[in-house]
């Protein structure tokens, strides 16, 4: 790969560069459309999965398929009006409630975050190192996504080096890019201590628990209790909160790794945060991103939500 290559393969994110990958091989392979493409053939490889793929899904396509010219030097047939004119009946003859994570309500978090906490103490009087592990690291990771708003890939990266923790004070994190970070400027995001279900002592007994120093904050634990030289893969994440509340005792099927993102913006939401506080806090750039969350009613003061946190 030519300096030019790698330079030009950083600006896209590994999951939308695979996403797209899969897009091309799809309209080529699947359905077995020839590339470059005219805007007649996208037009109808749309009619032909109209109504079996969603419409955010063939908009990814579209996507895709527009990049792949650009960037080979061909003019854009997604962007001719039947395409367009084709994806709006669409829209219109199959319409899709969009599905959303279900939220992780306050007493959900309580409840499996107490069910952890008695995890981990029974496998550490047990002499269960692993067992001992993986709950201080699930406990850390479900309450910094929560009171952080972090999706999985960001939990993911989160990395030592990249974190000061000061104990019954808060905690920072930097993440050099993330997805609300188009430009790839770098983040950092500030979370206080709190009274109860604290994400600042969880993480803090995590790393001591785990001994790291430097690299991925959570990683896999093997049956032995060494811990990956890796983080995790944003697609563990799921798995890894569903198997946690099922031990709690609550139906989890409903959720996913982005019920704390969901999960937190309902609660600040019910607490009186303000829209603009909100969307500076969890990293939303446009008020469409927010409202998908939140309905527009008065809020109370930031302050008051101040208070309750600390």
């Amino acid at each position: 790969m030519s300096e030019l290559e790698r330079y030009l393969n950083a600006a896209t994110r590994d999951n939308t560069r695979r996403s797209y990958r899969a897009a091309i091989e799809h309209f080529e392979v699947s359905w077995g459309g020839f590339l470059p493409a005219t805007s007649d053939s996208v037009a109808r490889y749309l009619v032909a999965h109209a109504g079996v793929l969603s419409v955010n899904t063939l908009k990814l396509r579209l996507s895709a398929l527009a990049q792949w010219h650009t960037s080979q030097g061909f003019p854009d047939p997604t962007k001719a009006p039947v395409v367009r004119k084709v994806l709006k009946g669409v829209r219109a003859l199959h319409p899709v409630q969009e599905k959303q994570a279900q939220p992780l309500q306050l007493q959900h978090l309580e409840q499996v975050i107490s069910y952890l906490e008695k995890e981990g103490v029974a496998a550490g009087n047990a002499g269960d190192q692993p067992g001992r592990l993986r709950a201080k690291r699930d406990t850390a990771l479900i309450l910094l996504g929560f009171w952080r708003g972090f999706r999985s890939d960001e939990l993911c990266r989160v990395s030592i080096e990249h974190v000061q923790a000061v104990p019954g004070s808060g905690i920072s994190l930097y993440l050099p890019r993330s997805k609300s970070d188009r430009g790839n400027l770098g983040k950092t995001y500030h979370t206080p201590a709190l009274l109860r279900l604290c994400p600042v002592q969880a993480y803090s007994e995590w790393l001591t628990a785990s001994a790291l120093v430097r690299g991925p904050v959570f990683r896999g634990i093997d049956r032995w209790g060494n811990l990956s030289e890796e983080g995790l893969h944003p697609n563990s994440v799921i798995p890894l909160l569903r198997q946690a509340l099922e031990r709690a005792g609550i139906a989890a099927q409903q959720y996913t790794s982005h019920s704390l993102r969901r999960g937190f913006a309902t609660w600040a939401h019910q607490s009186g945060w303000d829209l603009k506080s909100l969307m500076s806090y969890v990293g939303w750039k446009d008020m469409k991103s927010a409202m998908r969350y939140v309905e527009a009613t008065p809020f109370l003061g930031m302050a008051q939500v101040r208070d309750q946190l600390v």
